[in-house]
């Protein structure tokens, strides 16, 4: 018993460690620019607007790059005690999988986020060709912002967003429920756990392109929302709560709109 208390410690610190780094790296990657050296446009009178480069293979395979690694770096922390328990029901049912368990079920949830991360940079290529996109790669029409806020609004309150959000709170119920033996079970695991959490925050992050691609404030509290709504005991209430806000500031912002320029604005 003591031997199996003493594997489980160790495969607990090896996943958290393992956890912070990626994590870790990734925040500062973001901190860094994510690699994405924006042009510098002088617009007169010492105004410089600064401009996202132009597609390219290269660029494409940088913003998909980009997508990725803020995905992990935004839900693997909500995603953590749900990768523990995977370690612990790894050596507690004998399997003797442990931390390599929770590896290949961290990577299928990874791969359901890289795959939204491909759908989100062909979207961010197909608003930039519309020429919608500011420079922080933000929509540029207050009209569009305004309607995602209410969308995303709206979302916080459907019977799917709550129904994702509970699984993603419950993550020993999920298990129990849906975990599957071996190392592809791990992985099919992790991919179901990744979907129930797609349906749970695909449009908060939809709301990355309100706030800015390159603002890492907002990137953020994004993250620290996904968070609270997951971790915490009243997290349930509190997306309802910020569904809420969401539609009040998204019908703030289409009024503001709409008052200052007139339907033609945005």
């Amino acid at each position: 018993m003591k031997a199996l208390y003493s594997l489980l410690r160790h495969d607990r610190a090896l996943v958290l460690a393992g956890l912070a780094s990626v994590i870790a790296i990734g925040w500062v990657y973001l901190w860094l620019g994510a690699g994405i050296e924006m042009d510098e446009m002088d617009m007169g009178g010492g105004e410089i607007m600064l401009m996202a480069p132009p597609w390219t293979p290269g660029y494409a395979v940088l913003i998909f790059l980009m997508w990725s690694i803020m995905m992990m770096a935004m839900m693997l922390p909500s995603a953590a005690p749900a990768i523990l328990l995977v370690a612990a029901l790894g050596r507690k049912r004998g399997t003797g999988l442990g931390a390599p368990a929770a590896g290949l079920f961290a990577l299928g949830y990874v791969l359901v986020w890289t795959g939204f991360s491909l759908a989100a940079t062909l979207l961010q290529w197909g608003l930039d060709r519309a020429e919608v996109l500011s420079g922080a790669m933000a929509v540029s029409s207050a009209t569009a912002a305004g309607g995602v806020l209410i969308a995303a609004g709206v979302y916080q309150w459907t019977p799917l967003k709550q129904a994702c959000l509970r699984h993603c709170r419950s993550p020993l119920v999920f298990l129990l429920h849906h975990w599957r033996g071996g190392a592809w079970g791990a992985v099919t695991s992790g991919l179901r756990h990744g979907v129930f959490c797609l349906g749970c925050c695909w449009m908060l992050m939809a709301l990355l392109f309100v706030g800015g691609l390159m603002n890492l404030v907002w990137i953020a509290a994004l993250a620290l929302l996904v968070l609270v709504e997951k971790m915490l005991p009243w997290g349930g209430r509190m997306s309802r709560v910020t569904g809420a806000a969401l539609v009040a500031w998204g019908t703030v912002t289409l009024v503001t709109a709409f008052w200052s320029h007139g339907p033609a604005a945005g």
